[in-house]
């Protein structure tokens, strides 16, 4: 059931939209006029400032990546985007979700990232779901309460991963045709995407695809396979046809880093269609897991400057989960910006970090929001007052570790049960080297800054 508010707005957009399709970047500013009316938020009117300077300079790499999305995507990817993304996730939910938290005194999420299977058709170096079990998985009904718990939260993001979430995705595309005031989107690594769900997609227009790639070719097939590169840029092209929101999820390591940093790796995915790329860096979990991969310092900070190049010069939104922490006060995980569902129902407070004290097969969202790990991020964060150190696993090993022993959350891995200690062990001396370089940019961002106040 939607709110008097959402019905009042998908009215105003409906129309809005309709006006905009027939010159879209010059009518652009009348729906923006809308937008003003409906905020209500500091940080939404503030967004719409923003974008009104876009909108003034048809030059700006950003005023070019809204004409893609009003060229290349679909008409109904865009309505729903426009009117679930912004408008119920972002004008309707946040003020929804800061009430929420004060009255029930907990973290409460803008999204929720959930596991409905373990089951993968690749077996990925590095990757911890190798370990998972391959049976489990979240039925259609606890996804469906999920969301609906969420939604009385105020969350509309929902996102997937796994295992390959995609191995179920005939049950996605009904939850969210059911759902279709929210916003969903899943990791995957592309490779079952076909012509029947590229067009399932376009049909319902909120389900946008992050799709794995590390690199070209070579960089790609030595973690995925051989042959899973060509694979994903044939489903791209499927997507692109039928004019879907998607983009690129890439891990960097200490193989690829240069690579995936490039000009020209970039320019080659905007040209295959992506209008967003997220860029993460590889976490040794697991037994198996390769420290040898992990990126140096060097690597880290090649990243930070990059991304922050691109968003200067491409048509495209790129954010990287570590190094935009100073955008976002440092860690956004245990519920205070998204939390983490895995494909057995433990509810753990990122994807990255397998503890929990709560399984959501046996309690609501709000008890697991409550629960005490979710209770120790939310008195501990920020983990580190250098927002460029934002982890408590990788940058800050052992506030993770003092977190997981006062909380009694035991391991969530259905194989090797890693020990907190033996997980935070491996990220000590990385973490360290780091811390130096971290310095240097965070006082380096902060004279940015303060030049640009003056």
């Amino acid at each position: 059931m939607k709110s008097a508010k959402q019905l009042v707005s998908s009215m105003v957009l409906n129309e809005g939209l309709k006006y905009i399709e027939k010159n879209p970047m010059n009518n652009l500013t009348k729906i923006l006029d809308w937008g003003d009316k409906l905020a209500t938020e500091n940080d939404h009117k503030n967004a719409i400032k923003t974008f009104r300077r876009i909108c003034s300079n048809p030059d700006n790499n950003w005023y070019k990546l809204i004409e893609r999305f009003f060229t290349e995507l679909n008409p109904n990817a865009r309505k729903k985007f426009i009117t679930n993304f912004f408008v119920n996730s972002g004008l309707v939910g946040v003020p929804l979700k800061k009430k929420q938290q004060k009255k029930y005194d907990c973290n409460i999420p803008w999204a929720i990232l959930m596991d409905p299977t373990s089951a993968c058709n690749l077996q990925c170096t590095g990757c911890w779901a190798a370990e998972y079990d391959k049976v489990a998985s979240l039925s259609n009904s606890v996804l469906d309460r999920i969301i609906k718990e969420g939604k009385e939260l105020g969350i509309y993001m929902y996102i997937f991963s796994g295992g390959e979430p995609l191995v179920r995705k005939e049950d996605l595309i009904k939850l969210a045709e059911k759902h279709d005031d929210c916003m969903f989107l899943a990791f995957t690594n592309g490779t079952l995407v076909d012509e029947k769900f590229a067009k399932d997609l376009a049909r319902v227009g909120n389900f946008a695809l992050a799709i794995s790639v590390e690199g070209f070719e070579e960089e790609t097939d030595m973690r995925r396979g051989e042959g899973t590169y060509q694979r994903v840029m044939k489903s791209m092209d499927l997507l692109k046809k039928e004019g879907v929101i998607f983009g690129f999820s890439t891990c960097y390591h200490r193989y690829n880093t240069e690579v995936i940093g490039s000009d020209e790796y970039v320019d080659y995915l905007i040209e295959k269609g992506c209008t967003f790329g997220w860029y993460f860096t590889y976490i040794p979990i697991g037994k198996d897991a390769v420290i040898d991969l992990l990126a140096r310092p060097n690597q880290r900070e090649y990243m930070y400057r990059r991304v922050r190049e691109m968003r200067q010069e491409k048509p495209i939104f790129v954010l990287d989960f570590w190094n935009d922490g100073e955008y976002v006060n440092g860690c956004i995980a245990g519920g205070r910006n998204y939390l983490h569902i895995n494909s057995n129902g433990d509810v753990e407070p990122c994807a990255f970090i397998h503890y929990s004290n709560v399984n959501i097969k046996e309690v609501s969202l709000l008890e697991a929001l409550k629960s005490p790990l979710f209770e120790q991020y939310r008195l501990n964060q920020p983990f580190n007052a250098n927002h460029l150190r934002p982890c408590p696993l990788l940058d800050n090993p052992n506030k993770l570790k003092e977190m997981v022993h006062k909380s009694k959350a035991k391991s969530t891995q259905p194989i090797d049960k890693e020990s907190v200690d033996d997980l935070t062990n491996k990220c000590q001396e990385i973490s360290k080297k780091w811390a130096v370089t971290a310095e240097k940019l965070w006082k380096e961002s902060k004279n940015i800054n303060k030049s640009k106040m003056a």
